[in-house]
């Protein structure tokens, strides 16, 4: 990634849909040559999925919380990971090392829907056991590579 690439992705971060003319215009590309760059980001990974980020009170409309799954056998556990991929409120699923094989977040609109999911979970039939955990509050929430130096300031 070069100075430009950063460019890119930290007005994508600002405006995901910003045009491509808009774009090239801060980045000083041709829309082209933005969308090319954007196709290779998202090749290599720098740039993955859509995210709906919903407002509301700040009471919290979102219930987050977290499962640390045991899978029945680490190494063919993958239709677990490819189970987990398809629930829509899974934003995070990290495979782990040490005592818990995967750690999900799960952002779900009611407590009842996280139990739903939880239990759905816990009936893989590669999974052994679960243990989860609500979150209460969320004391830091940074995006992702928010300590780049060469990110613009």
């Amino acid at each position: 990634m070069d100075a430009v690439d950063v460019k890119i992705i930290a007005e994508l971060t600002r405006n995901a849909r910003i045009s491509y003319s808009e774009l090239a215009g801060k980045v000083l590309l041709s829309r082209n040559a933005v969308r090319q760059r954007i196709e290779r980001l998202e090749r290599q990974g720098h740039i993955a999925g859509y995210t709906i980020v919903r407002t509301g009170d700040r009471t919290g409309d979102v219930v987050a919380a977290l499962v640390l799954v045991h899978r029945k056998d680490r190494m063919r556990g993958g239709d677990v990971l490819a189970a987990l991929e398809r629930i829509p409120e899974v934003v995070i699923c990290e495979v782990l090392s040490g005592e818990f094989d995967i750690m999900v977040r799960l952002e779900a609109a009611s407590l009842e829907r996280v139990r739903v999911i939880w239990e759905d979970i816990a009936k893989m039939p590669g999974v052994r056991d679960t243990v989860t955990a609500l979150t209460l509050s969320s004391v830091v929430s940074r995006p992702r590579g928010g300590r780049s130096s060469t990110a613009p300031g």
